[in-house]
């Protein structure tokens, strides 16, 4: 019997099969998912991965002084290993106005869930891109001027972006 093959003579037929299914099984659950934050005073959006980091999709937007509490809750019943916070900065990478607030925002995130990463990322244009996909998408103009969705699809698209950054 070949080495290789020796290390399984020592298994059932069944074992053998299982084995390969088990360790798929650990890798899926270890591996954690990726939040994004387009934080915003008023309202935050926020997205998130699958477990596998293959597809960005939408979460909940909420007002901004209800985003750690959700997500000590989100961390509880989801492995996050990553946050992902939108920098707003200006055309001339300038800091935005909203810089301050969102500053402000990180270092509570940080000291509040301290055991994951917190990553910023530039989130310039995704309010564009997100009109233009809800424009896209065929969304009537009362639809498309739904906040709350705009802040939802920002984060999709800045995370949906980052995780094509990180595949190249």
């Amino acid at each position: 019997m070949g080495k290789n093959l020796h290390f399984f003579s020592h298994f059932t037929e069944v074992e053998v099969f299982f084995y390969p299914l088990t360790l798929l099984f650990i890798i899926f659950v270890a591996m954690g998912r990726i939040v994004a934050i387009d934080y915003g005073h008023k309202r935050t959006g926020l997205a998130v991965t699958d477990a596998l980091k293959i597809i960005a999709g939408g979460l909940v937007t909420l007002p901004g002084n209800q985003i750690i509490p959700f997500l000590k809750e989100y961390i509880q019943k989801e492995n996050v290993e990553l946050f992902l916070l939108g920098e707003p900065r200006q055309m001339n990478y300038q800091p935005s106005e909203n810089m301050q607030k969102v500053d402000q925002f990180k270092k509570k995130l940080q000291k509040s869930i301290p055991q994951i990463e917190l990553k910023m990322v530039d989130e310039r244009f995704t309010s564009v891109l997100a009109h233009r996909a809800m424009l896209d998408g065929g969304l009537k103009k009362k639809e498309r001027r739904n906040k709350e969705l705009v802040d939802e699809l920002s984060a999709v698209i800045m995370l949906q972006s980052y995780l094509e950054s990180i595949r190249k």
